[in-house]
């Protein structure tokens, strides 16, 4: 076993390899500019008399050199699902940390979860690793173990201290998501899921980047019924489209309340536009069900607990595993290869 980072860097130091980013211009772009990253960069006819020619010349061009690295080293994960949403706080952790403990529930499986959430990673409270470091191997860094069979990247395990902030612009994100992938030791893997942060900027776009020729299965959609959440998640589909990320299908969370006593549900955000079903239908996607909302869901987080495990029989239970079905469905696999037999 590799020592641990008892002494973790400063998170300023973490990144040695950041990605590529936009040359510094000392004049704002012309009109018809090629842009500062096209092969034709300073030499186009356009580029003649610009103040940016020389430094839009001798910027680096062409595909980033990691990109075969990031291949090589995830060529033993069969599948890598992303979680999406475009509107924070209905529930893209909550929902990937069941999703991991749904898959490795089954012992013949063997999950990651890589949190990308990097100014606000919770993944590591949500499956009681929170304490942990990183430790580091000859083949690279390895995931902390949250069982045998799951294991999880997070920038929380870097950081001096759990309550301290991240504050980083755009590249140095991008760069550590890239070290996620080029530098962990995921090894042979059946699924490795993807926890993004809210929106369609830098951390999506780096992860679709990277992954792209390595070969993402899709991604899941997460909402929530009300249409304030609707209008965040169409545009995450028009992302995914516009990337080429397939959709899976969606899942609208919080669709009810369960009463843990009598298990009566109750509808808490009541959908005015026909909710994450509605949705689904009008993009022309999968519906893969509704989970309701149950606050021994939002207790087992906080206790890093496998909700599975502790409440088999609540009716959210039942939803998830009857979501999870359909997206195994969803990428070509038998759904008893994924959930053990009830």
């Amino acid at each position: 076993m590799a020592p641990s980072l008892e002494e973790p860097e400063p998170v300023s130091d973490v990144i040695e390899n950041p990605l590529k980013s936009k040359p510094q211009l000392v004049a704002p772009e012309p009109e018809h500019c090629p842009g500062p990253e096209s092969e034709q960069a300073g030499k186009a006819d356009n580029c003649a008399g610009c103040p940016n020619q020389a430094i839009c010349a001798s910027a680096p061009k062409g595909p980033d050199p990691d990109i075969p690295l990031i291949s090589a080293r995830l060529s033993g994960i069969k599948h890598k699902i992303l979680v999406l949403s475009g509107k924070g706080g209905v529930g893209k952790s909550t929902f990937t940390s069941m999703l991991g403990h749904a898959f490795a529930m089954r012992e013949e499986n063997n999950v990651g979860i890589m949190d990308t959430d990097i100014c606000g990673p919770s993944i590591p409270k949500m499956m009681g690793v929170e304490t942990e470091t990183i430790h580091i191997s000859s083949t690279g860094w390895s995931p902390v173990w949250v069982s045998d069979n799951l294991g999880v990247m997070s920038i929380q395990f870097m950081l001096p201290a759990k309550d301290d902030a991240v504050i980083w612009r755009g590249p140095k994100k991008n760069g550590l998501i890239k070290q996620f992938l080029k530098d962990v030791d995921w090894g042979d893997m059946d699924f490795l899921l993807v926890d993004t942060p809210p929106g369609t900027s830098d951390e999506h776009l780096s992860v679709n980047s990277f992954l792209k020729e390595s070969g993402i299965d899709g991604a899941v959609m997460i909402t929530t019924p009300q249409e304030v959440a609707l209008l965040d998640v169409r545009k995450e589909i028009d992302f995914c489209r516009k990337a080429g990320i397939k959709v899976l299908g969606l899942v609208e969370n919080m669709s009810g309340f369960v009463c843990p006593n009598c298990t009566h549900e109750s509808q808490i955000f009541r959908a005015t536009t026909g909710g994450g079903a509605a949705l689904a239908k009008e993009m022309g996607i999968p519906f893969l069900g509704e989970v309701p909302l149950d606050p021994r869901i939002g207790r087992s987080c906080d206790y890093g607990e496998s909700f599975f495990e502790a409440f088999p029989d609540s009716p959210a239970c039942t939803a998830l595993k009857g979501v999870v079905r359909g997206l195994a469905e969803q990428i070509g696999i038998d759904a008893k290869l994924v959930l053990p037999d009830d």
